[in-house]
């Protein structure tokens, strides 16, 4: 992946000579002097990774000292980088020496910015408990840290700030009601040197409105227009072509019932649970907002779903709900990857939900649905994601942080290695001889790994495919047929430029 410069007057968008390092590389930041690209790849399950520095004319990129960090940005005089690793946030000079930790957050910070005169530092602090963003700030010191905006969303649902170069105002991307815009906040409007102002709104739509990045001049504000849409894919083994499925819904998390008559789905981006037979007919809603669904699982009789979900300022939660719509039924708090036993008594989950990123410990458990009492798999300390096979006899899980897969054996009782790749989103084939997943190393591409010799083999290629973000990963689910599935990215995504005038 290669990063793009593009004229502030539009043109056409030129590639660098030099990729973004690492499977997931994104630009954290730009020299004060324009002459240096801070880029940030992130490696793993805690999407930590080494900083590198790239020069925008020639040159190759180089790695900044030992550094591993999860975002970072230059100061403003150019001498120092502050950078998040967990929960600290810390500084270090721009060689990457004398790194030392300077606060440390409830969460998890990121998009950290520098005040123009350089004596304060925002960020965003990710509440992974709570499912919440919120604005905070601190001294450059890392001093007398306080949340920006205290009891103006509730819950918060805040993030993405910057300065104006003159200092004067602070503009930050705000979620309400589903749809995210651009906000502004004036700066020192008081003798105590504290704002007085509520925030005003710069954006009202149609769609999303993200990153906002004022100009050198204050005159214009660059950010993203996001309008979401998803079209449903399947891989044809044959063809070895990807083609549109089910009409090309936008959905994430498609999971088939065993009779293979039946899908469930999570909406995009709307998040709604909903069910429908496999031509599209019968469709039926199932969940409703504010809860946004995840990874729906049917239970082996085809009477049940369980799913996760997700509420603004709530912990993930699991539920159940009927097939045939109703209350969804809470049944555990902070818990992921819900799925079921195949005789349908039990659900198996990890621990750990609360926070996605971290690299605490985690286990996998069995929840017995009669008696309530959960009980943890012998073996399965450090790892998560589980996956049942449908012939009960495997267990198939991920190890934190190298994502490496593993599985137990249910007769002899023993863990083993299946990949030396990391893993993404695994899934049983329906006669248990195969799982499917994708991994992002040396290139975007969909695996299955053979069960009875651990043969891996490569599927399909997902190079040069524009795919939409989901939450499980790229593969998207198998069709009745074991056809690999993906959500094609049909929505837009640009760069816009606003004109403003700030009082």
């Amino acid at each position: 992946m290669f990063p793009y410069q593009i004229s502030t007057t539009g043109g056409e968008a030129a590639p660098f000579s030099e990729p973004l390092p690492g499977s997931y590389g994104y630009l954290a930041g730009l020299s004060p002097s324009g002459s240096e690209l801070l880029a940030q790849s992130r490696e793993g399950s805690t999407g930590e990774g080494p900083l590198w520095v790239i020069p925008t004319l020639a040159g190759p990129r180089h790695r900044l000292g030992n550094i591993i960090s999860s975002d970072a940005s230059w100061s403003s005089d150019g001498q120092t980088i502050v950078f998040a690793k967990g929960s600290n946030l810390n500084l270090a000079r721009t060689d990457g020496t004398g790194a030392h930790t300077i606060l440390k957050v409830d969460g998890t910070p990121y998009w950290i910015r520098w005040s123009p005169d350089g004596k304060k530092l925002r960020f965003t602090v990710t509440d992974p408990t709570a499912a919440t963003q919120s604005l905070w700030e601190a001294t450059a010191n890392g001093s007398e840290p306080r949340p920006l905006l205290s009891g103006w969303n509730n819950p918060p649902s805040e993030c993405c700030g910057s300065w104006t170069a003159d200092g004067r105002y602070y503009v930050f991307q705000s979620t309400r009601n589903g749809r995210t815009d651009i906000w502004a906040v004036r700066e020192k409007s008081t003798l105590f040197g504290n704002s007085n102002q509520k925030p005003m709104q710069l954006t009202a739509g149609p769609m999303d409105f993200l990153g906002p990045l004022p100009s050198r001049d204050n005159k214009r504000l660059f950010v993203i227009g996001l309008q979401e849409r998803g079209e449903l894919a399947r891989y044809d083994m044959k063809s070895q072509q990807f083609a549109p499925y089910m009409s090309g819904i936008s959905a994430e998390g498609v999971a088939f019932s065993n009779d293979g008559l039946w899908v469930a789905y999570a909406s995009i981006p709307e998040g709604n649970l909903w069910k429908s037979k496999v031509d599209g007919s019968e469709r039926l809603q199932l969940t409703f907002p504010p809860v946004r669904a995840y990874e729906p699982r049917w239970s082996p009789n085809g009477k049940k779903i369980a799913f996760q979900g997700m509420t603004p300022g709530q912990p993930w939660k699991m539920y159940l709900i009927s097939t045939d719509g109703g209350e969804p039924e809470e049944v555990a708090v902070g818990i992921g990857d819900v799925g079921w036993s195949p005789e349908g008594t039990s659900l198996i989950f990890h621990s750990g939900m609360a926070d996605l990123l971290s690299t605490s410990p985690r286990a996998i458990h069995l929840l017995d649905l009669k008696t309530r009492q959960i009980s943890t798999v012998p073996g399965s300390e450090g790892l998560y994601s589980p996956r049942w096979s449908p012939d009960g006899r495997y267990i198939a899980a991920l190890r934190v942080a190298s994502e490496i897969l593993l599985m137990l054996d249910l007769r002899t009782k023993q863990w083993t290695e299946l990949t030396k790749i990391a893993v993404d989103f695994p899934i049983w084939s329906r006669d248990s001889k195969y799982i499917y997943f994708d991994s992002a190393e040396n290139a975007p591409n969909l695996y299955r790994v053979r069960i009875v010799d651990k043969r891996l083999e490569k599927v399909a290629s997902l190079r040069g495919i524009r795919l939409a973000p989901t939450f499980g990963g790229l593969l998207n689910g198998l069709a009745s047929d074991d056809s690999p599935l993906v959500l094609r990215d049909v929505g837009n995504r640009e760069i816009f430029a606003l004109d403003v005038e700030l009082p």
